[in-house]
């Protein structure tokens, strides 16, 4: 029978909101010539993509732990730590480059 969640899609899932993360702010800076009032949108949606990633992967881990296959929980964890990190500093970063792009436009 067809299962239909499977949970590898999760990792997926996270590559993409990871991804879609640092492309808001990217976009936000590219385009921070034109003013607007999405910029509070943007950078909550950039951070809530963030959030959901980095819940996808501790719900895929908690697969794991339910399944008890500690083999591929003792090969990810230590990498997985380290990619969350990267996530979230990046996306931390670029979000904070674009508020200040935005205020220094704002003051021009």
């Amino acid at each position: 029978m067809l299962n239909l969640f499977d949970y590898g899609w999760l990792n997926l899932g996270s590559l993409v909101l990871g991804l879609i993360a640092w492309f808001i702010p990217i976009f936000n800076i590219i385009r921070r010539k034109k003013r607007g009032n999405s910029q509070l949108t943007m950078i909550v949606l950039s951070m809530g993509s963030c959030a959901t990633a980095l819940w996808f992967q501790i719900s895929y881990t908690n697969y794991l732990v339910t399944i008890q296959d500690i083999s591929a929980l003792m090969d990810t964890t230590s990498t997985l730590n380290w990619i969350s990190a990267v996530l979230l500093i990046v996306t931390i970063t670029l979000n904070v480059t674009s508020i200040i792009l935005h205020k220094d436009k704002a003051s021009e």
